[in-house]
């Protein structure tokens, strides 16, 4: 769900999640633009509608690849920049994306989609048993919308306190279950709320303000080493780095300068 003022124990039965996401490299479709014909819709295929860079997107891609839905769940890349009309008079009149074509409707918002699919298809949970667990999973997740919008508006303010006090509060978060290198101990679908963002903001802080947001926050640094591992976010990651820089200083300091 893109926020306000912002631009559009895990004991599990059958395979781990390991083995659910070991070595799948898959080959990605094109982006679909206005010449573009749509699939066949509503046919019973289950299609995951996103754009290769939006971080809102990437949140259910990393969720699809962990639940190891490849052959499942279809992804339709869109062209935001162009987009197919079809996309928003048939698929999904908030023409934004991510959105899920599932049992004949389409979901949408990123967190209610990351929530979606670890619910309702097969694969590894994404989420714990233990109450206190799930407690501070929704807190967190629920987080996120102010996280988000108070990094982006650091950029045109003082990024070292404003955006300094948000991966404090993360460090911070990060040593409630500290036995492991992720928000609850293991993967879940708190560290996917976060990790498109963090990717992002980790790349344009240190290249325009020379900022390291892992500079006296160790958790921090082992939660982007460890994240950075995982096969099912590898693909999902930022591809052009260069690119997102210049996107994000038209975007957000221009108007500024």
């Amino acid at each position: 769900m893109a926020a306000p003022g912002v631009p559009s124990s895990f004991v599990v039965p059958g395979p781990t999640l390991w083995e659910y996401t070991r070595n799948v490299q898959e080959v990605l479709p094109p982006s679909l633009d206005s010449t573009s014909q749509p699939p066949s819709l509503f046919d019973g295929t289950t299609r995951l509608y996103i754009n290769y860079q939006c971080p809102y997107a990437q949140r259910a891609w990393i969720t699809r690849n962990f639940k190891g839905l490849q052959d499942k769940i279809e992804l339709v890349p869109i062209d935001l920049q162009n987009r197919p009309a079809w996309y928003k008079e048939k698929v999904y009149p908030p023409n934004k994306v991510p959105s899920l074509e599932h049992n004949n409707k389409v979901i949408g918002e990123s967190l209610d989609l990351i929530k979606y699919i670890d619910s309702n298809f097969e694969g590894p949970s994404l989420l714990p048993d233990d109450p206190e667990k799930r407690k501070f999973a929704e807190e967190l997740i629920a987080y996120s919308d102010t996280f988000v919008p108070e990094v982006y508006g650091s950029f045109k303010k003082d990024v070292q306190t404003l955006a300094g006090a948000q991966f404090d509060y993360l460090e911070k978060a990060l040593h409630k279950f500290d036995y492991g290198p992720f928000f609850l101990g293991q993967f879940s679908q708190v560290d996917i709320a976060y990790a498109p963002f963090i990717e992002r903001f980790q790349i344009f802080l240190q290249e325009v303000f020379n900022y390291d947001i892992t500079s006296g926050r160790p958790k921090l640094a082992k939660w982007i080493e460890e994240v950075n591992k995982l096969d099912g976010y590898k693909q999902t990651k930022v591809l052009d780095p260069k690119r997102l820089v210049e996107y994000y200083k038209n975007r957000f300091l221009v108007a500024a300068l």
